[in-house]
């Protein structure tokens, strides 16, 4: 059990540098400073940011100093971030006989990270091409959320109900409804389109604006486009915005009626504190949301509104877990334990 706890707390201090990480990816991408070094995993051949690029360089980007120690500290975020999950995989294997001890997990996070990095270097080589920014944003997302998973499961402490199952389905759609709005906020992001509705409720003065699904949602654009500041029409940014919005209005009414049922319907304290901080940071996200749109897109704003992004991502995740009893590994000759309680049936 202590070894357990001990292998729970290194995964909770990689969750901490992951939430750091994908922090830092935000301010990055929102201070348009995604190529701030046109190379990697060095910036202008080099492991830091030289004080100086000259003409004969061969890097037709002019040095901006500003970007590019943005961009390289981000790097050594999660270069230290990729160390410590390599050190968690590395464990586990090791530690794959003992009872309790999670090894598909922390190796799968080993190759998810290295994928990551895949990301991180197309996110450059291919000029910010949309779907690698949105792909490279919900890598993080995925890897924070799994290293949170990982931290409570291997913890060692049991939940203290037995979950009804209609409760553990709402809240897995509660997640899979957040993942969606995050993919939808980082297409937002990626195209530029934040402001392409600069009013609300309406857009641009109208319920419902020109629309151009085709271009708004076309994936692939081909290589060689520089797509700093954007490659769609307006009417096709007003159309990303718009369905973001709209991603909003869905998962405030099933992620917010999740949080309503439990607190009125869960006898466990734990269940409902867990649902009430749902609730908090559901709230708080909508409101990040409208105020990156009525101020005009604040650089603060933005980059909370990508920290309340993550932050409602892991009380989703937290939610899940409490409503999933921990198996505990019992000695063969141990008494059968008690029966729980679960929660009241709509």
């Amino acid at each position: 059990m202590i070894a357990r706890s001990r292998y729970a707390l290194l995964a909770l201090l990689a969750a901490v540098l992951a939430f750091a990480v994908v922090v830092l990816g935000g301010y990055v991408r929102l201070s348009n400073a995604g190529l701030g070094c046109p190379d990697w995993p060095g910036c202008y051949g080099q492991l830091g940011v030289p004080e100086a690029v000259g003409p004969g360089s061969g890097y037709e980007r002019p040095l901006e100093a500003g970007k590019a120690w943005k961009e390289m500290i981000h790097r050594y975020f999660a270069g230290a971030l990729g160390m410590v999950i390599a050190a968690l995989g590395l464990l586990a294997w090791r530690r794959r006989h003992e009872p309790g001890q999670a090894v598909a997990l922390p190796v799968g996070l080993v190759g998810l990270v290295v994928f990551q990095a895949l990301l991180g270097m197309w996110t450059v080589t291919w000029l910010l091409k949309p779907l690698v920014v949105t792909a490279h944003l919900l890598g993080g997302m995925a890897t924070l959320a799994l290293l949170v998973w990982l931290a409570l499961r291997q913890g060692g402490v049991p939940a203290p109900v037995e979950a009804s199952g209609p409760w553990r389905k709402w809240a897995l759609a509660a997640l899979g409804v957040v993942v969606v709005q995050i993919a939808l906020g980082g297409w937002t992001s990626a195209n530029y389109a934040a402001l392409a509705c600069p009013d609300f409720p309406t857009c641009q003065g109208r319920w419902w604006p020109e629309t151009d699904f085709g271009a708004a949602f076309t994936l692939w654009h081909g290589l060689g486009i520089d797509y700093e500041g954007g490659i769609l029409d307006n009417a096709a940014r007003m159309t990303v915005h718009l369905v973001h919005r709209i991603g909003a209005v869905v998962t405030l009414l099933t992620v917010g009626g999740l949080v309503v049922a439990l607190l009125r319907r869960a006898r466990s304290p734990r269940v409902r504190r867990a649902a009430l901080g749902v609730g908090l940071l559901l709230l708080v996200q909508v409101g990040l949301g409208v105020g990156n749109v009525v101020l005009g897109l604040p650089l603060t704003v933005a980059v909370a509104h990508n920290a309340g992004a993550a932050g409602l991502l892991l009380s989703v995740v937290v939610l899940n877990h409490v409503l999933r009893p921990v198996a505990q590994p019992v000695p063969d000759n141990a008494p059968a334990p008690a029966a729980q309680t679960g929660l009241e049936s709509a």
